[in-house]
């Protein structure tokens, strides 16, 4: 996770999770913990996919709608979840997937 000043500067990078090979179990309050320590008034969440396809699976989409309706009620702005790839990389938000 990127946590950003007011002004989107990152202030740090902090790594919640670690995954095995195909999954991650997250909780939304381990995720938004250091900026809510920290004191961020916005994030970009970033997690990878070994299998070198960035393409979102249904479970990130999932993931980044709980993160978004957490995020609101937490005052954070969830400004993106990137999800990166050998093959490149693909932005959630720009796709318009879990950020309704």
């Amino acid at each position: 996770m990127l946590l950003l000043n007011t002004k989107n500067q990152v202030l740090s990078v902090s790594e919640v999770y670690r995954g095995n090979v195909n999954t991650a179990v997250i909780r939304a309050g381990e995720v938004f913990r250091d900026a809510v320590k920290e004191n961020c008034p916005s994030v970009i969440v970033v997690h990878n996919h070994p299998s070198g396809d960035p393409t979102p699976s249904s479970d990130d989409i999932k993931v980044t709608s709980q993160l978004f309706e957490a995020a609101k009620l937490l005052d954070i702005e969830l400004l993106d979840h990137i999800v990166l790839a050998q093959g490149g990389f693909v932005s959630l938000k720009e796709q318009g997937k879990g950020f309704q």
